[in-house]
């Protein structure tokens, strides 16, 4: 099979018109051509009048090796096929805690190859998981086990459900090809910045579970990790916790993919002297603009053509002050959601169904932090550094889990807001109109002024003075790292496996679910 590069498609093409864009690249006659697929796809907006789409493309012909001799950006390929590991039974049953990306893509590679995985979630199924979270985005009462960062599906569950990576690994494809098959719109496999929105990643996540289970898996919902026992530096059980009962897994194998929330479990690997360290990461604030405002900056007069969906962006700048500046999870056409995980704290994060057709666009705006701002040598002191500007947000916000906001105009004018204009705040239940400064602290507010200006140079607009900030975007990824060694297995115990985001080692829906097919590799040869 022939994949040929830079395949230059107008927005309107069809199927003709494509066989016939690679025929010519290929310098072959279309009826030559007995297969045909996208393999990417992806909108060069690089010059606005115009617009259009670049592709690569898989082809099937006769003379194949002949015709890539002569043709520039074309090689062959073959078709991709996920090799499963070999292993005869482990004798003691697998477990992994935690069912996000990670967790659950681990379970799935362990369930695949007979291994019978148990899955240990601390909350609830998909379903039941989605009734908790709208009845707290409707005014009701956070629930700490079961909201928009524990669930089945992690937090990705509850977000534009991005698909692309900066990571380069052929499992990439094993991700995407399992998500299609479960639910998810095959276009998944064929767009360069793929992405599933929360209503179908819903669908997608219990598909999958059920999947695992079919193949001989077992999940506990509503089930938390207490302890890990241990003997002669090996893992031999984990101590678990459900509605008030206690009792102990025996196994030889545990996959640690907690997610980046997990303080409490955290707090617990710390007590049993599991090695980590402080991790740099990132915190901030979402800005939202108008979408059509994004869509005009991005696409110049193509900005309404119905072939094109809501335009993204992705921006990073580097101050004068040695920080850097960057937007992370850019959601068009969505909302920004609560996130918190515990009483008392606030929490932002973004998202977008699969239509991604809501007037707002909104996106991270962070500022990297270091450990020297943590402000201590603890292990933790990342968390309690979120967890102080967390609590600053909910007093600012009117300790109702209503966001404090502020305009654009407003903050780099360092003056509190006392209305909106063309851009309303989407965060449910409620915002309150402030200033910025009395939750932030200086250096991260001063970040993003200069940030902010700066990257309106790059995307017009993007200092709007009705854009809107709402704080505090604070999960992006973990304060921590739990250290392993090339087997992925922690420095401290056999048979712990600590992966994903919440471990320090993948940073959104992909990544951690690659690195947990490769915790799940990794068990299978070395035992």
């Amino acid at each position: 099979m022939i994949r040929i590069n830079e395949v230059a498609l107008n927005l309107d093409y069809d199927e003709t018109a494509l066989k016939k864009a690679v025929a010519k690249k290929l310098n072959i006659p279309v009826s030559d051509i007995k297969y045909i697929s996208l393999y990417k796809r992806s909108v060069d907006a690089r010059k606005k009048e115009n617009v259009h789409f670049t592709a690569t493309v898989d082809v099937k012909t006769d003379n194949e090796n002949r015709i890539v001799k002569k043709c520039r950006n074309a090689v062959i390929v073959g078709e991709y096929k996920y090799d499963l590991p070999k292993c005869g039974k482990l004798s003691k049953r697998p477990v992994i805690i935690g069912s996000g990306p990670c967790g659950m893509f681990a379970a799935l590679i362990l369930a695949q190859c007979g291994q019978n995985p148990i899955i240990v979630e601390r909350g609830r199924d998909v379903d039941s998981r989605t009734g908790d979270v709208n009845e707290f985005w409707s005014g009701g009462v956070l629930d700490e086990t079961s909201n928009v960062q524990f669930g089945e599906g992690g937090a990705g569950t509850f977000s534009d459900g991005k698909l692309n990576t900066g990571t380069k690994d052929k499992r990439i494809r094993k991700v995407l090809m399992e998500f299609a098959e479960n639910g998810s719109p095959k276009e998944i496999l064929y767009l360069a910045k793929p992405h599933i929105g929360t209503d179908m990643l819903k669908t997608t996540v219990k598909n999958i579970r059920k999947k695992i289970i079919s193949l001989g898996g077992e999940y506990l919902f509503e089930t938390k990790l207490t302890d890990i026992k241990s003997s002669d530096g090996k893992i031999n059980g984990v101590v678990l916790e459900r509605k008030g009962e206690t009792f102990t897994l025996e196994t030889d194998n545990v996959i640690l993919a907690i997610g980046h929330s997990a303080r409490d479990t955290f707090e617990m690997l710390k007590n049993k002297h599991i090695a980590m360290e402080q991790k740099p990461f990132a915190m901030g604030v979402r800005i939202e603009h108008l979408q059509e405002m994004i869509n005009k900056s991005q696409y110049g007069s193509f900005w309404n053509n119905k072939y094109l969906s809501a335009a993204d962006y992705k921006l990073a700048v580097h101050l004068s002050n040695g920080r850097g500046v960057f937007t992370f999870c850019m959601c068009p056409g969505g909302s920004v959601v609560a996130a918190a995980s515990e009483h008392g704290r606030l929490v932002t994060n973004g998202m977008s169904e699969f239509a991604r057709d809501k007037v707002n666009a909104n996106s991270a705006l962070l500022v990297g932090i270091n450990p020297n701002d943590f402000g201590s040598d603890d292990i933790l002191a990342g968390v309690h550094l979120q967890r102080r500007l967390e609590e600053m947000a909910f007093h600012a916000g009117g300790e109702n889990y209503h966001a404090p906001v502020q305009r654009v105009c407003d903050f780099l004018k360092k003056q509190k807001s006392i209305e909106t204009g063309s851009v309303i705040p989407s965060y449910q239940p409620g915002y309150t109109l402030t200033n910025l400064d009395i939750c932030l602290p200086e250096y991260m507010t001063n970040s993003l002024r200069e940030g902010i200006v700066l990257m309106d140079k790059r995307l017009k607009g993007f200092a709007d003075g009705d854009a809107v900030l709402t704080a505090v975007e604070s999960r992006s990824s973990s304060p921590v790292r739990i250290l392993r060694d090339d087997s992925m297995q922690s420095v401290s115990f056999k048979g712990l496996y600590p992966c994903g985001e919440g471990a320090g080692y993948a940073g959104g829906i992909v990544s951690a679910a690659v690195d947990g097919i490769k915790a799940a590799e990794m068990i299978l040869q070395f035992s």
